[in-house]
């Protein structure tokens, strides 16, 4: 701190861009991160990046009933909502420390 209470703000911003590479490192990591969520029992595999990207979809042919491609359809569905709802789980732990720091930083969308 400087006298009069002012803070340094060639300190302020090397922090701010401490904090913006290390978040830019954890957004990287988590977009090569793949996790897996399923439904059905696992008879739908749905495997999506830490970031929420849609990678892969397995489903095995016990789910596949021509006259009922309705469940099927609901499997998928779920199975990539599962798979989502862990990504977003992962997020938060890489990311909740680090936007936590941000939020009394002016000007930053956090």
């Amino acid at each position: 701190m400087i006298p009069g209470g002012q803070p340094n703000m060639q300190q302020l911003l090397q922090q701010a861009q401490k904090m913006q590479q290390d978040l830019a490192a954890a957004q990287e990591e988590l977009a090569r991160t793949p996790v897996e969520g399923s439904a059905g029992g696992g008879l739908v595999k749905a495997t999506v990046t830490g970031s929420g990207e849609l990678q892969g979809l397995v489903i095995d042919p016990k789910a596949v009933d021509p006259e009922d491609t309705e469940t099927l359809a609901d499997l998928v569905v779920a199975a990539v909502r599962d798979a989502n709802a862990v990504a977003q789980q992962l997020q938060q732990q890489k990311l909740g420390p680090l936007t936590a720091g941000l939020g009394g930083i002016p000007g930053l969308p956090f």
